[in-house]
């Protein structure tokens, strides 16, 4: 029996798992207006979970990553800036992906006036984290 990698596991988990909600946002949310974010409680605590969850979990592979690496961090933000910093991507993108710390920390403590930007702030940067996942999941030690 081949043995089990933790890490590898665990890697392999976060992208499926990752996918599967920027897919149930795409199809459930990603039409919805501010106003009918604002008028209902419920809708809102759906897109904050999915985002946040997106953005934790993208957090958690990249550190993931990185520690398999031997290689240490001290911040949510320095875990995306870092390791897209390795897979090439260029300065600004380090920046707007390291800001996904800042926007999942808002979703998690719900810092109320912030919740719909850090929806927004998904919302168009998603291109760029869709790149990172493919850059991540075409990796041989991914694969």
């Amino acid at each position: 029996m081949p043995e089990f990698n933790y890490a590898q596991g665990r890697i392999s988990d976060s992208l499926q798992f990752i996918a599967l909600e920027i897919k149930e946002f795409e199809e459930d949310y990603l039409k919805v207006s501010w106003e009918e974010y604002k008028a209902d409680r419920k809708l809102q605590k759906l897109m904050d979970r999915t985002v946040e969850n997106i953005f934790t979990a993208l957090i958690e592979l990249c550190g993931t990553i990185l520690t398999q690496q031997g290689i240490a961090v001290e911040s949510y933000a320095q875990v995306l800036s870092e390791y897209s910093r390795r897979l090439g991507f260029s300065e600004e993108e380090q920046q707007v992906l390291a800001k996904i710390a800042l926007q999942r920390n808002r979703l998690a403590h719900r810092y109320l006036n912030f919740r719909w930007q850090s929806i927004n702030m998904f919302v168009k940067n998603k291109p760029l984290i869709l790149r990172l996942l493919s850059k991540i999941s075409e990796l041989p030690e991914i694969k």
